[in-house]
């Protein structure tokens, strides 16, 4: 069912490809539901805006607390056993959606279906650092993550395409096959495990200490960097519509996302491979204050020039700025404590861009858009600060070290 650890030399193995596609999958249902949910909520069960938010966020909540545990399982249960396991219970959860026939219903649905996603995305991340050779882990997170950006392009316009016409029945059968698929292609991967006696001893070594079992401290600092980023980039995913709405300017929140899309593919040609190369430094520095100059692209009245900037500058920025931190954090432990590792990392995201627009929503009335998005501004330049402090004043030129 799985295979031991053995460090692997190549990067573009049958296995690397088939966990992408797995991921892509996955991410399709992500950015279709997210998408259409709220929207679903007011036209299917009439709810309010703020339960219609409830039914869009349920899902993050419920990733939130998987995270909290994944970890934990990963060592207990196993990489390949918890992903085949969350991917049976992500696919059923797609088919219940249809069946919700109370807005109750769907929360519940909601928060399953997040919980799966949680532990399946831990589990499929955690056994991708596995099968990418060392000197290259930059690069390859970079090109595994391009499944991801995918969906962030594909996700939405299906969502549009079936949701706008009120279609939603269509788009939970899509969410089912999409799931099912993900099923499929993760049950192909042979997914590298450490050694059983190495795996069950760290997670006795943790059973003493809760926290220890659910946050890795080695990656801890450079996943706190991600969480203030998140903060920021989910006022964008939050707010940018509604801004550039209230500005007559809805078709640039349509096309924001897909020149968004397209830098990400972009640098994440070349962002791994600077990282390996030249070390964390050389390539982290340049995308925050590419994300910096992102935010404050919308921290003044918009136009066509200064969105296509901040579309441009927030995908070169936090769009590569995730692999290469997600690298980072993964570096800085053994083997046996990948999955805590990777499990943390996605829970600070997860965190920040789940719960960010909350707080944000509240600054909104008393500044403004424009004036939320300065704070977000500020926010990002305190994120550089916060990289030196964590990790940058003590990266070395050269990041790669032996597994």
């Amino acid at each position: 069912m799985s295979q031991p650890h053995n460090p692997p030399t190549k990067l573009f193995t049958r296995d690397f490809l088939l966990a992408a596609v797995a991921n892509l999958f996955i991410s399709m249902v992500f950015y279709l539901l997210m998408t259409s949910m709220a929207l679903y909520a007011v036209d299917r069960f009439q709810a309010s805006d703020s339960a219609a938010g409830l039914a869009s966020s349920a899902f993050i909540i419920g990733s939130v607390i998987a995270r909290l545990f994944a970890g934990k399982l990963l060592q207990v249960v196993g990489r390949k056993r918890l992903a085949i396991l969350a991917l049976g219970l992500f696919a059923l959860a797609s088919v219940f959606y249809i069946f919700s026939s109370t807005l109750l219903l769907l929360l519940i649905v909601r928060l399953v279906h997040g919980m799966a996603f949680g532990m399946a995305n831990t589990a499929i991340a955690t056994a991708v650092q596995s099968l990418i050779p060392q000197a290259r882990r930059s690069e390859g997170t970079g090109y595994f993550g391009l499944s991801t950006t995918l969906s962030t392009a594909v996700g939405p316009f299906l969502a549009v395409l079936l949701a706008g016409s009120g279609n939603y029945t269509a788009v939970f059968v899509f969410c089912t096959v999409f799931s099912t698929a993900a099923l499929i292609f993760a049950l192909l991967v042979r997914m590298p495990e450490p050694p059983q006696t190495t795996r069950l001893s760290t997670a006795h070594a943790r059973r003493g200490s809760f926290i220890r079992s659910i946050i890795s401290p080695a990656a801890l600092p450079i996943s706190l960097v991600i969480l203030v980023c998140g903060i920021a980039y989910s006022g964008i995913i939050s707010f940018l519509a509604p801004f550039l709405i209230s500005k007559s300017m809805t078709e640039a929140a349509s096309w924001f996302f897909i020149v968004y899309a397209i830098t990400v593919l972009l640098s994440r040609l070349f962002a791994g491979r600077i990282q390996d190369r030249r070390g964390d430094n050389a390539i982290m520095y340049p995308l925050l204050l590419m994300f910096v100059l992102g935010m404050a692209a919308l921290a003044f009245d918009p136009s066509s020039l200064s969105v296509a900037a901040a579309a441009a500058f927030t995908g070169f920025g936090f769009g590569a700025l995730l692999p290469c931190a997600q690298a980072i954090a993964v570096t800085a432990v053994p083997p046996a404590d990948l999955g805590v590792a990777t499990s943390t990392f996605f829970l600070m995201l997860d965190v920040g861009i789940g719960f960010g627009p909350v707080a944000l929503g509240l600054l909104i009335p008393h500044f403004g858009y424009t004036g939320m998005f300065g704070i977000l501004t500020v926010l990002t330049v305190l994120a550089i600060a916060l990289y030196f402090q964590v990790h940058g004043r003590h990266a070395r030129g050269n990041r790669r070290r032996a597994t």
